[in-house]
């Protein structure tokens, strides 16, 4: 077993690597990727964010009526990213998953790399309620993103063989509620529906990715906080 690797319950090696929510200046190919496919896709992922200067001009892009759109939150801890922060996406922020003794089999904390903030340019949508932030808040919902405890995939090593591979981000997370989008297959609402059906999710309530004065912002709390928004999936009836 080499430095890097564990064995996964079935004892095949595992590899673990994280896949960055990229940064990159926002121009008129950001807004491409989420055109990309409108007309066949009902959800939309978009892994990758920048800043949020001069954003204005491809947020439109990213409106797209009945058809779940996420984004994930980044990988740098605390801070505002686009185009999670645009008011028509659902964005998505990260946690650590680990097993545990309880009813559930686990326990999630906020993994310390997931985004979160409030936003200096978009609106707060009207689903939005918390009170630190007059703009938008990011982020909604959360899924698994630490790459110490994330996702396995079989596929290709880089050996000429093929191996478990354990992938972690919240570029990780963003396509995991896209799926879930698709799983439930109803109406979207923007990012609306997981704010209407709070009891359909797992609130995460521990942990931090950054430093905000103990607030919400930053900091796993009862409800809705920051980094992990409502909270991660339980089922599909919140999507």
């Amino acid at each position: 077993m080499h430095d890097g690797q564990r064995l996964l319950p079935q004892g095949q090696p595992e590899r673990r690597h994280h896949v960055p929510a990229d940064r990159c200046r926002l121009g008129p190919g950001a807004g491409a990727r989420s055109r990309h496919g409108e007309r066949d896709l009902p959800q939309l992922q978009n892994s990758y964010g920048g800043g949020e200067s001069g954003s204005t001009g491809v947020e439109s892009a990213y409106n797209h009526a009945g058809i779940a759109v996420t984004a994930s939150s980044g990988d740098g801890g605390f801070g505002v990213e686009f185009p999670a922060s645009s008011p028509h996406v659902t964005a998505v922020g990260g946690t650590s998953l680990r097993t545990a003794s309880n009813t559930r089999g686990w326990t999630e904390t906020v993994w310390s790399g997931a985004g979160s903030g409030c936003s200096t340019v978009y609106a707060k949508p009207s689903w939005q309620h918390d009170t630190g932030c007059s703009r938008r808040t990011i982020a909604d919902v959360s899924a698994v993103a630490d790459p110490n405890t994330g996702v396995a995939v079989f596929g290709p090593n880089g050996s000429g063989s093929s191996a478990f591979l354990v992938f972690g981000g919240t570029s990780v997370a963003a396509p995991i509620i896209a799926g879930v989008y698709a799983l439930n297959g109803g109406t979207v609402n923007f990012g609306a529906d997981p704010y209407a059906h709070t009891s359909a999710l797992f609130d995460v309530t521990s942990g931090s990715n950054g430093s905000c004065g103990g607030t919400y912002l930053c900091t796993g709390k009862v409800g809705y906080d920051g980094p992990t928004g409502l909270g991660t999936p339980n089922g599909t009836a919140a999507f």
